[in-house]
């Protein structure tokens, strides 16, 4: 199988199988929504969603982040992973916003990554979901997922990156995004992927190349 044959396969069976893919993070506006994601960082959805409602209802706007302080800020996103440097990028990003982009989150990647606790792959998050730029964020369960269903064979994110970029079509883009992202995080999980229930398999690297390995095993014991 070609790479764009690959391509084309296992965009066909997300196309039928979640012809509806978007994050999960609960947000109602851009503001909302960055911090959500900075939030996200090595942290859990479930985790991120548990603490926004009393931040936002204490801090609810660019505003009263930047006018509040990081130990007030701590104290509502304590649970989270890293909740120290976290608290601090939160002040410095709304901060940012106020000062320098009229309290409103930019849309393009070069001016997301100005603000404190935006990186790239927080940049592409936002451009995509809330501007839908053809553009692909790559974490650890697209890392993951791209690498066994043989879409990537890069080394690193960025690789990664520039791979789906160049083979997904602008139009799919976004929700590549998030198709590889769910299909990483409740299937082809780090540990124990459920490969008996993926409908990927068939495509899948990783697959083929497991099995052939149990079954060398197999024949040897």
């Amino acid at each position: 199988m070609t790479r764009k044959e690959r391509y084309k396969a296992i965009t066909d069976w997300f196309e039928s199988n979640m012809p509806v893919a978007e994050t999960e993070l609960v947000y109602n506006n851009p503001f909302e929504l960055i911090v959500s994601v900075i939030l996200s960082a090595q942290c859990t959805d479930k985790r991120v969603n548990m603490v926004t409602p009393g931040l936002f209802e204490k801090l609810p706007d660019p505003e009263s982040m930047s006018k509040s302080d990081p130990e007030t800020i701590f104290k509502y996103i304590s649970s989270v992973t890293y909740p120290n440097n976290k608290s601090k990028h939160l002040h410095q990003m709304a901060s940012m916003l106020v000062s320098d982009f009229d309290s409103k989150v930019p849309g393009d990647t070069i001016s997301l990554q100005k603000l404190p606790g935006v990186g790239r792959k927080t940049a592409n998050v936002i451009a995509s979901v809330l501007f839908d730029k053809p553009v692909i964020a790559v974490d650890t369960h697209v890392f993951r997922v791209s690498r066994r269903l043989g879409l990537s064979s890069g080394k690193t994110p960025l690789a990664v990156e520039q791979d789906l970029t160049k083979n997904f079509p602008e139009s799919k883009r976004a929700i590549a995004h998030h198709w590889l992202i769910l299909h990483g995080r409740y299937v082809c999980k780090a540990r124990n992927p459920e490969c008996d229930k993926c409908g990927l398999s068939v495509f899948c690297r990783y697959y083929h190349k497991s099995r052939r390995a149990n079954l060398h095993e197999g024949s040897t014991g």
